[in-house]
């Protein structure tokens, strides 16, 4: 017995190595696997032991083939997907949807993918990750316009080149404007003390104020609280630099603000606001929110927003 043991052992050694069992990449008929059936780039893929041709752009792989290089059977995308190039796929890549502060280029179709770029006024580098469309700057009252700001590049400006005789002129058109501010606030204080009013002085700066406040009509609401929180969306359009500082101004604590990550910029203005609202109860206004917006001096913000409140019918201008 020990014998037959033996011999079975010695019998195994010299059969492995000469192929008498299977190989590593061998079905046990001696055909090759799937890893090691040599199909033609880009035109074909391994299916199994078969080399089955790619599928058109447009389509998708609905059944494989049964013999190498049939094709296989093939199945439009369907409405909402797209393939761009031949494939092997069992199904189509869902269209990309453009974000708000994005606008469509160009449709999704069977063989294209959605093209989405930023509204005009603002801007997305090619180069940078573009999660949040930015606002196109603007130059300064010492700069002109070199480049006008793209969908993908900000408004490139450059410094206004003076020379001596000009620098003394923009300082004298600065200067000669700030003595006569100074003057006539002289002018008005000396008659109001010779005329011993103790108010005058105070009552005509209010009234300059409230002239200011007049030119911004109140709103008033066409449903209450609904009105007010069908609006919200409009607020996505606060420039992104002046995100927090608006929300500070509303009392909304930091922490709160932190707490919501910048990716999703349109949920958290909606939240945020959600918070304001809860707080405030029954006083939250819209009017209380734009003249957030120009006490930051986002004046024209504020105007589009009240434009866009009276054309929705969310709000009637106050008689």
């Amino acid at each position: 017995m020990r014998s037959f043991f033996k011999l079975a052992v010695f019998s195994f050694l010299i059969l492995v190595p000469t192929g008498a069992f299977p190989l590593s990449g061998l079905d046990s008929g001696g055909s090759k696997t799937r890893r090691d059936v040599p199909c033609i780039t880009d035109q074909q893929y391994p299916h199994g032991s078969i080399c089955c041709s790619y599928c058109p752009a447009g389509t998708h792989v609905k059944s494989p083939c049964t013999s190498s290089a049939e094709k296989a059977s093939c199945e439009e995308c369907e409405y909402g997907t797209f393939t761009e190039h031949p494939n092997g796929l069992n199904q189509c890549f869902k269209c990309t949807q453009c974000r708000p502060d994005q606008e469509m280029v160009r449709p999704c179709t069977p063989t294209q993918d959605t093209e989405c770029r930023c509204k005009s006024g603002q801007f997305c580098a090619p180069d940078e990750a573009c999660e949040v469309c930015k606002k196109c700057s603007r130059c300064g009252t010492d700069e002109v316009i070199v480049r006008n700001c793209t969908s993908t590049s900000n408004t490139e400006c450059k410094k206004i080149q003076t020379s001596p005789g000009s620098a003394s002129a923009d300082l004298a058109a600065i200067v000669l404007p700030c003595v006569a501010v100074v003057f006539i606030a002289l002018m008005i204080f000396a008659y109001c003390m010779r005329s011993r009013a103790t108010d005058c002085l105070r009552n005509l700066l209010s009234g300059q104020k409230s002239e200011q406040e007049e030119e911004f009509v109140r709103l008033v609401p066409v449903n209450g609280e609904e009105s007010l929180k069908r609006c919200f969306h409009y607020f996505e359009d606060i420039d992104i630099s002046h995100y927090k500082r608006f929300f500070r101004h509303l009392g909304i604590n930091d922490n709160e603000i932190r707490s919501r990550p910048m990716d999703s910029y349109e949920d958290n203005i909606h939240d945020l606001l959600n918070i304001w609202v809860e707080r405030e109860g029954r006083e939250a206004s819209l009017n209380d929110l734009l003249k957030a917006l120009l006490d930051l001096n986002q004046r024209r913000t504020a105007e589009t927003i009240m434009e866009k409140a009276v054309q929705d019918g969310h709000y009637v201008r106050e008689s």
